[in-house]
């Protein structure tokens, strides 16, 4: 009995094809537009407590709220920040794989979940 022939979802994906189409440096060019200024923000963001605490002690110490200064707001403020951006990233990325599945559906590849 001859086996059957395999499905296109069964076939390795032929990503060096994938990766001439248009529609894949769109997609690719999207995440740069997100990822590399998020990552940025984040770094500046994260180390400007350090050196606010270092070279402006003065100003960091001014007291906002009560006890608080600005060095602990802005410390407290990471977390906030940390999570805004996880955020934004996984509604972007829910768009980045509908972006993803239409790809493969394009070459005839289904996603398998």
């Amino acid at each position: 009995m001859k086996d059957p022939q395999p499905s296109a979802a069964d076939k390795p994906i032929d990503w060096h094809r994938i990766q001439r189409d248009p529609d894949f440096s769109a997609l690719v060019r999207s995440k740069a537009r997100l990822v590399i200024p998020a990552t940025v923000f984040f770094i500046v963001y994260y180390f400007a407590l350090p050196i606010g605490v270092g070279w402006f002690p003065e100003f960091m110490e001014k007291k906002i709220w009560g006890d608080m200064n600005i060095a602990y707001f802005f410390a407290l403020s990471q977390f906030l920040m940390a999570w805004v951006l996880a955020a934004i990233y996984v509604v972007a990325a829910s768009g980045w794989d509908r972006s993803e599945r239409t790809l493969l559906a394009k070459f005839g590849y289904t996603s398998k979940h």
